[in-house]
């Protein structure tokens, strides 16, 4: 064993053990629902991803770390949101034109458990087959007498701005719904001319001048979000267009009378494999979430535009006459791919087409 490490204990709450090591600093114990990403980069994204709030992430690629953490206004937030991380191997060195410190440096800075030395391919099969759990990483000799129960948290009310944020300067309003967003959405937005006001999950906008509504992705069970739900049904009454993105497609399914479930895994990849049902095209997917829509809970006013091909689940929904339409993936992925930012081009758009005004590519 590394005299700078510890050997230490991952316990799953139905009873699985695996082992590893971890810094000689870190003797408290973490919980967390233990989830996985199987992309094999994109590690400082997905740690930075509000979406991850109160998991223990798993890394199912081999080797993690070998090119740094680059500066903050690459990430997708403004701090890891992770309870912890777990690799099979992580990479001492680092080596990249942009990076400014190492991945372990990174984490222990931010005081963000971690373990290595895992053999996460088995922690991955076991996920795999009885489904995300909650967990904990823990020293040896600690005594588990409870787990923290994730789904009966509002993990979107953790991770949401307090007060409105402005951006831009364009002629059009968005109001985005702040549910946990990730930078680069926000990135993605700017590209049009428009101006973007950032509001928190439980600001009631409807009675204020906007031509859009953009629903962000997020943490956690979305039926928990109901001041969120309540906000967006009323917007909806207003028939503005509104897009949403991962979490946001769940809310808008939610405010529309649908229902959601949680999946046995997730989805949490980059390579998820889409269908999109109006062109018969299929599109490969960045995608970060535990539960999904409904289908038979759908109105007939609502129909299916993507499915996802791995497990036919719902990703993506739209009204048949309105200007609502959301993805459960994220077509702004960082890391890609980003063959479906076109959507950004369809909000934009429909915002256009709802204000009277001609269209800008």
């Amino acid at each position: 064993m590394n005299t700078m490490t510890l050997t230490a204990q991952l316990v799953l709450k139905s009873g699985e053990v695996f082992y590893g090591e971890v810094p000689v600093h870190q003797e408290h114990i973490s919980f967390g629902e233990v989830v996985f990403n199987t992309g094999m980069v994109g590690y400082v994204e997905a740690l930075t991803d509000p979406s991850y709030a109160g998991q223990i992430l798993v890394f199912t690629y081999p080797l993690i770390g070998n090119y740094g953490v680059s500066s903050s206004q690459s990430w997708e937030s403004e701090k890891i949101h992770v309870r912890g991380a777990v690799f099979s191997e992580l990479s001492p060195y680092y080596s990249n034109y942009s990076s400014q410190f190492s991945l372990a440096r990174w984490l222990t800075d931010q005081k963000i458990p971690y373990m290595t030395g895992v053999d996460t391919r088995a922690l991955t099969k076991c996920l795999r087959t009885k489904g995300v759990e909650p967990g904990a990483i823990a020293p040896m000799n600690a005594k588990l007498d409870h787990f923290e129960n994730f789904d009966a948290i509002n993990w979107v009310e953790e991770v949401s701005i307090k007060e409105p944020q402005y951006y831009g300067s364009g002629d059009k309003l968005i109001i985005a719904i702040d549910c946990g967003m990730k930078e680069n959405i926000l990135r993605s937005l700017l590209r049009y001319p428009v101006r973007v006001k950032r509001v928190p999950f439980d600001y009631d906008f409807t009675h204020e001048k906007f031509d859009g509504v953009f629903i962000s992705n997020g943490p956690g069970d979305p039926v928990r979000c109901q001041k969120t739900i309540t906000i967006i049904r009323k917007a909806m009454a207003l028939h503005k267009p509104a897009f949403g993105i991962c979490l946001g497609t769940q809310l808008m399914a939610l405010a529309a009378g649908a229902k959601t479930y949680k999946l046995p895994f997730g989805h949490r990849s980059h390579n998820q494999p889409c269908l999109h049902l109006m062109t018969n095209r299929c599109y490969l997917t960045s995608q970060n979430h535990g539960y999904a829509v409904d289908e038979a809970s759908l109105s007939s006013d609502w129909r299916v535009t993507f499915r996802n091909l791995n497990d036919q689940s719902v990703a993506g929904i739209e009204h048949h006459s309105l200007p609502f339409f959301s993805v459960q993936f994220h077509p702004e992925a960082a890391p890609g791919p980003e063959d479906t930012q076109w959507l950004f081009q369809k909000f934009f758009d429909a915002i256009c087409v709802s204000s009277g005004t001609p269209e800008v590519s």
